[in-house]
């Protein structure tokens, strides 16, 4: 069995097997996919409380991956975890039975092609993202933290909320178009944090600012060939179009 459900912000509740009864039938065979915004790698380092939920997780009787979002720590994430194959593709081992999958990398979960790719722009920064080098020294640093937080500011912090590798790098970008390249452009299922710029556009009244990332969506939707594209990044669950289904409390099952 496959299910795939959205952002958790290290909130796993809604794995509990009181909200997802279907895990009474799973085992470590079948897969749980989180469409970005893990959160499960977040502090600075290693804490009791990301450890807690991670071994919650490992007590699951199921595997769970997910691709990165834009709430993640890249720092960590990038660096402190092996890379391994993983079902035909590159992922980080997070622990006994989390995976982190890499962008641009594609997976075979019961014989369906899945193409997954991360990353996505943080919209909560319109007061600005503070960096440790702009300050003459830390307690400056630190104090303008705490006023812009007292007044409510909406702002983060590099290195600490906030990671430039949010978006992705030409490397990875690269390897996507190598592993679409070798399967035809061909895949049954796309697993992204956030949308092609064209679905995104679709959600709300306003559209928003695009990117990058958005835009190469809106160049891979036009050319590869696939059944469902699932996304996350956006709070809600919504089919749009068909094929582009936003999920973030829903977990679906892929049949």
């Amino acid at each position: 069995m496959i299910f795939v459900t959205g952002d958790c912000h290290t909130e796993f509740n809604k794995l509990s097997t009181s909200a997802f009864p279907e895990q009474k039938e799973m085992t470590k065979n079948d897969i749980v996919i989180i469409c970005g915004d893990f959160g499960g790698i977040w502090d600075q380092e290693k804490s009791s409380f990301e450890q807690y939920w991670l071994k919650w997780l490992d007590d699951k009787p199921f595997t769970t991956v997910f691709a990165d979002g834009n709430h993640e720590n890249f720092d960590r994430l990038n660096s402190e975890f092996e890379v391994v194959d993983f079902h035909g593709g590159k992922a980080h081992r997070i622990s006994e039975s989390v995976y982190h999958l890499m962008r641009g990398e594609i997976f075979d979960f019961e014989g369906k092609k899945f193409f997954v790719f991360g990353g996505a722009s943080s919209h909560d920064i319109k007061d600005g993202i503070l960096s440790r080098k702009d300050f003459r020294t830390d307690d400056e640093f630190k104090n303008t933290i705490k006023m812009m937080r007292k007044r409510k500011k909406e702002f983060r912090v590099e290195h600490i909320s906030w990671w430039k590798e949010e978006l992705p790098s030409d490397e990875e970008i690269a390897n996507a178009e190598k592993n679409l390249s070798a399967v035809d452009n061909s895949v049954d299922i796309v697993i992204t944090h956030c949308a092609p710029q064209s679905v995104a556009d679709k959600l709300f009244a306003k559209p928003i600012p695009s990117d990058r990332l958005t835009l190469y969506f809106d160049e891979l939707a036009e050319k590869i060939s696939f059944k469902y594209w699932f996304f996350g990044h956006y709070h809600d669950d919504k089919k749009v179009d068909n094929r582009f289904i936003l999920l973030y409390d829903q977990i679906v099952r892929i049949q």
